[in-house]
Formats: C-alpha cells, structure tokens, sequence
C-alpha cells in the first residue's frame, strides 16, 4: 500500500472513530464497531494502529498538531493556539468527549505527548544555533512546561463549553504566558 493510500486508510478510520465517539462513550468503542463503519476489515486496524488510543493519538498528531507546526516553528505561538483552538471548536463535540479521558490514556496525556514532541523539536532547533544560558533548562524541560500548559489551558476551554472563542482564548494564553504571576493578579 502505497503512503498515500495508508493514510487515506487511516483517516477512514479516524473519522469512524470520531462518529462512534459522539454517541458512545470511548470506552465502550471497538475496534470492530470503527472497521465496521469504516467499512474495512479488523485486520486492517491493526496494520496501522495498536488500539483505538493509538488512533486518538494519531487524530490529535494530525489534526491538532501538524497543522500548527508551521507556526511554532516560525515563533508565532499566538497563531499557533488561534489554530488549535479553532481546529477544537470545528469538532467540539468530539473533543468534549475525549477530553473526558483519564487514566493511561487520557486526553491530557495523549496531547501532552504529541504537543511535547513538536516543541522539543523547535527547542533543539533553537539550542544548536546558541549557548546555553541555564544547564537545567533543557529542550525537555521547556517542552513539557509549555506542552502542559497549552494543553490545560485547551481542556479547561473545552471542559467549560468553549464560552469564549477561540482566537479570545489564544490571545489570553499568551498574556498568562507573558506576564508574571504578580503582573496577572493585578488585572483579576
């Protein structure tokens, strides 16, 4: 199969994955049920996911993260969080649900994950041009700082019912970022 067709096949099945989710609570979703409405085989799942929380994974991966990779990687995080919450708000009913996720393989964790991967990318990116001013700040260190804050922040937003938009929770994500705590509780 060629990787043109592996990823139609994939995105086949996110999109059953994503349907099943919206009425069905997550855990109760098959493997079965998403081939079944994908309207493939249970053998094919498992020639491109382990499980339905890999396939979460890979949702996130590619319609979360990989469409704000251009952004982080030019420094335009406010851009960046504008285009991932908008690509939220565009399937809220989803990512209500999956945000609901603890445990192993909960949302926070997934996110956290795949969001993690892609600023440690830009942190090594930004390291290899410069000297490091503080040896405990590491590529890591920073990335899973802002990895868990975005992704907070982003839950918080959903887990409330998106009451603000998108491009209003971008711009105050990057005030909380800005400011200092002592700055912020000034304007409470």
């Amino acid at each position: 199969m060629t990787g043109q067709g592996k990823r139609d096949t994939a995105r086949l099945l996110a999109d059953s994955f994503k349907e099943l989710a919206c009425r069905t609570p997550i855990e109760k979703i098959t493997v079965k049920e998403i081939t079944d409405r994908a309207g493939v085989i249970r053998p094919t799942f498992y020639n491109h996911f382990q499980d339905k929380y890999e396939l979460l994974e890979w949702i996130i991966s590619q319609d979360l993260i990989e469409p704000i990779r251009p952004f982080v990687r030019s420094g335009l995080t406010t851009q960046a969080m504008t285009f991932l919450f908008l690509n939220v708000e565009k399937e809220k009913e989803f990512y209500l649900k999956v945000s609901r996720l603890e445990g192993q393989n909960s949302f926070f964790g997934i996110s956290q994950h795949c969001l993690q991967s892609l600023l440690e990318e830009v942190c090594e990116e930004h390291r290899a041009r410069r000297e490091r001013r503080y040896e405990w700040l590491t590529p890591e260190r920073l990335a899973q700082y802002y990895g868990q804050s975005m992704v907070f922040v982003m839950i918080e937003w959903i887990q409330s019912g998106m009451t603000i938009s998108a491009e209003e929770l971008a711009e105050l994500y990057q005030y909380m970022m800005s400011h200092s705590l002592e700055d912020a509780l000034k304007d409470l």
